[in-house]
């Protein structure tokens, strides 16, 4: 059996498709804890994520015997540019779980596959036809109904909290971040190790959670030191998780996965915090969802068509 090494894994879709369902399930406990704590500042929240997130990133690395080499890396800047675009999504993200029900602001961070496409096509030169720009027109249709009646907020109309509304926005332009983010993750893993992509962003996000002091941080409760603090560890295990998955499996592979996150927020949101979903949730979700999986079952179709094309070798003339 050929050895797996840390930069260039043998494919395990199996074992990539397990730790993406872990990491998807502890991140939704995670966002479960943040949301627990209540309306903490979203400075504060980054910071505590960040730098308990470091704790079980360090004992990964003493396990390993690597805690000497584990910040070492040659590409300083695409970890510090993973870092500010990862914060300023992780700080839109925290204030939107504040003040949207669980399964409202996980379900609108599916718009994110959705937001990669448009940026695969504009900024990297992706040739995206109509098949997969009709299916991002399709799930923004979905977002659209999940988020409607909170931004009916913005023009007056009352009944639910106006927060939600603003709530709704950070979420979209989380999921814009996350998006920007991901694809940064995807070319650090093909030189850089787990636990250095992991470590130079928990640092990163710490460091420049700091700088929100002066805004204002709140005096913290026991309960809620706790809760952001088991958030962090969740989150680092979770991070570790999902950054080694991408190495034993194809994106294509993995990302259907992530929503199995929706079913998890449904759960934890109903039992945890008394949200019941909406109609406008399940619907829209269910049509964003299904955009999503067209779109990674078009984007694996085109890849194979790639190989085929790569291994196909014309006859002489």
């Amino acid at each position: 059996m050929p050895a797996v090494t840390e930069l260039g894994a043998e494919r395990q879709p199996l074992i990539g498709i397990a730790l993406k369902v872990i990491s998807v399930s502890i991140f939704v406990v995670m966002s479960s804890l943040i949301k627990s704590a209540g309306t903490v500042p979203s400075g504060q929240i980054v910071f505590y994520r960040s730098f308990f997130a470091i704790f079980p990133i360090l004992a990964m690395l003493a396990w390993r015997k690597e805690l000497s080499t584990a910040f070492r890396t040659t590409h300083p800047v695409s970890h510090i540019m993973r870092g500010l675009v990862g914060v300023t999504s992780m700080g839109l993200g925290f204030f939107a779980l504040t003040r949207l029900p669980l399964p409202d602001a996980i379900t609108l961070n599916y718009a994110q596959p959705l937001i990669v496409v448009v940026f695969s096509a504009i900024f990297m030169g992706e040739i995206v036809r109509v098949y997969r720009w009709s299916a991002v027109a399709v799930g923004f249709i979905g977002v659209i109904i999940i988020a409607w009646p909170k931004l009916t907020l913005l023009t007056g109309d009352a009944g639910l909290e106006a927060a939600q509304a603003v709530g709704v926005i950070a979420a979209l332009c989380a999921a814009t971040g996350s998006a920007v983010a991901m694809l940064l993750v995807r070319r650090l893993v093909q030189t850089e190790k787990t636990a250095t992509i992991v470590l130079w962003f928990s640092v990163t996000a710490t460091v420049l959670a700091l700088f929100t002091i002066p805004f204002g941080w709140a005096d913290l409760t026991r309960d809620q030191y706790l809760a952001l603090a088991g958030a962090g560890v969740c989150g680092g295990v979770a991070q570790i998780l999902m950054t080694e998955c991408y190495r034993h499996a194809e994106l294509s592979t993995i990302a259907p996965f992530e929503y199995t996150s929706m079913l998890l927020a449904i759960i934890i949101g109903y039992f945890a915090f008394g949200d019941v979903p909406t109609i406008y949730t399940l619907v829209g979700g269910t049509i964003v969802i299904s955009a999503g999986l067209f779109i990674i079952w078009r984007e694996r179709r085109l890849g194979l068509r790639r190989v085929a094309a790569r291994r196909f070798v014309p006859p002489a003339s």
